[in-house]
This record gives C-alpha cells, structure tokens and sequence, in this order.
C-alpha cells in the first residue's frame, strides 16, 4: 500500500451488522422476543490457512441467525437449537446420522463472552472437522454496541413490563462447506461387471434435478416431450434420448437424479408409463394422470 488511505476492513463475520440493526429491525417489524434474524454474506479470515479443498478459505459465504431472549432462558433454546440445527442436516439435507456428532466446547476454550458453545461436525474423508457451530453469545454484542454507541438497544417486554438486553443463540454455518458435505455425503461409487460408475445419492427433495425423461427410442421422442412438458413446469427436469436406456440411466445416477420416466409404446399407448428410483433401481408403472401427484409425495 502506497499510503494509509489505502487500507481497507473486511468483514471477519456477518454478525455485526444484524446487531446494528438491531433495534431498527425491532421497530419495523414489531417482533416480540424471541425472534431471530438470519443473514447470509461474505466473510474473510486473514488468519485461515487453506486446505482441503474448499473445506478451508480466507473468503467464504458464512449463514448466520442471531435468535434473541429473554436472559435465563439462554440455555434451554441453546439446546433446541442444537436439536433443530441437527434435525436440519439429516432429514431435510439428507446427511448420515453416523457421520455426525456434536462436540460441546469446554470452560477452557469456551469464548470469554460465551455462556455455552457446541459444534456440530461431519467425518470427512480427512477426518471430523466442524461444519456447524451454535453459541449462545449471551448479551455481549448489544451490551458492547451499546456501550460504544450510547444508542439504546434493549428490549421493552409490554406484557411483563420489564427491560433488558436479550440474550443471543447464534448458529453459524459456511454455505462453501455445507455444500462441500452433501457433495461428499451423497458420493457413492457402485462395482458393476462394466466397471465403477458413480452415483450421486442425493436426497430427492434437495437433488438439483428431480426427473429424467427418457423415450426408450428416438421415434418415441415427441411423446416422451410430452410428458417432459407435463412435468417441466412443476419440477426441474432433463430430457434425454441419446444412448441405451442403461447408459442414460447411468449418466442421470452420476448427476443424482432421483427418478427417470422410460417412455416406451406400450405403455404410452395405455396411458402410463415406467418410473425407476435411483437408489433401489426398482421400477414402477404409473398412469401418465397420476405422474404429478406422484411426484409430489416422493419428493416431499
């Protein structure tokens, strides 16, 4: 840097900004404790080392929730938080319970500010590192803000007609290592007389693309586009007919597409059509009438 208005602040997390506004937000949305505001934007670690992958970075999308109450009840939404934070991973994302574990931090290396803190962590393929972590951060960020600024930013409860600063649980997450970890968890290599191929078994309701239509032969392509057009609006869907049925069955399993429809004459000619579940590779006949609903219940 030539001189000294060249340097510049990054952030080091997103936190600060949501206590800021704090009482902004209070007076506009008239919330009522608790209540939690969630953030999500650029962070940067001058003093990360990098590794594995994008495990690690100086620079990082961090998601973040401060979840305001009352003091005394710190502790208990602390351990809701853990509970939900952990239900998050395994049944919406879809995570291995086995490969999940919370560690609470000790009073040796608790954050002076910190009433509790627990991480959540992932075995990676090099070894348990942390993917969540969420602290009960007591009141000192507002305290602090407060005691910098002179501007008020308690918390006035009309319906016991007291005042205080709130207590703060904050669940902290990187978007790149979240990401990273459903990419590492649904990675599945399958031995077959051909040869490997991989499988990307993703939960159905977070795969990026949900179905695959494939007409069995080419001739049969503006039917099977038909049922694409069906479906298109509702889900995110491919369309396929290039190959053996196998191989584009295979290619859709190497992209984690949950559901293929194979179009065939046979069955189109009667209103239905074939449906093969990636993971089971089991198949299914479904009316053309009922593909909707169908879908709708499997991918919930």
């Amino acid at each position: 840097m030539e001189d000294a208005t060249s340097v510049v602040y990054l952030r080091p997390e997103t936190a600060q900004g949501i206590f800021v506004n704090f009482a902004n937000v209070l007076r506009t949305s008239r919330r009522k404790v608790p209540f939690g505001i969630a953030q999500v934007g650029k962070a940067f670690r001058n003093e990360i080392t990098p590794g594995n992958f994008i495990f690690r970075t100086r620079e990082f999308e961090q998601m973040e929730i401060e979840f305001f109450c009352e003091p005394g009840a710190d502790l208990e939404w602390h351990e809701k938080w853990k509970t939900d934070c952990m239900n998050f991973l395994t049944e919406t994302i879809g995570l291995k319970k086995e490969n999940l574990r919370f560690r609470d931090h000790g009073p040796d290396e608790l954050s002076f500010y910190s009433a509790a803190t627990a991480d959540i962590e992932y075995r990676f393929p090099f070894g348990w590192g942390e993917l969540w972590g969420i602290a009960d951060r007591t009141n000192y960020d507002l305290t602090a803000h407060i005691n910098a600024s002179k501007a008020d930013l308690s918390y006035f409860d009309a319906v016991n007609n007291k005042k205080y600063i709130p207590y703060v649980i904050e669940p902290s997450l990187g978007l790149n290592r979240i990401f990273l970890t459903t990419l590492l968890s649904a990675y599945d290599k399958v031995e077959t007389p051909e040869g490997d191929r991989i499988v990307m078994r993703f939960k159905p309701s977070i795969a990026p693309i949900k179905i695959a239509v494939l007409p069995l032969v080419k001739k049969l392509g503006a039917e099977a586009m038909e049922v694409y057009k069906l479906l298109s609006p509702h889900f995110m869907c491919e369309y396929d007919e290039t190959g053996a049925i196998g191989k584009r069955y295979y290619r859709m399993d190497e992209i984690g597409v949950p559901f293929c429809i194979a179009v065939d004459s046979e069955n189109y000619d009667q209103g239905q059509l074939t449906v093969r579940d990636r993971d089971t590779g089991l198949q299914e006949i479904v009316k053309i009438a009922d593909l909707k609903t169908y879908f709708e219940e499997k991918l919930q």
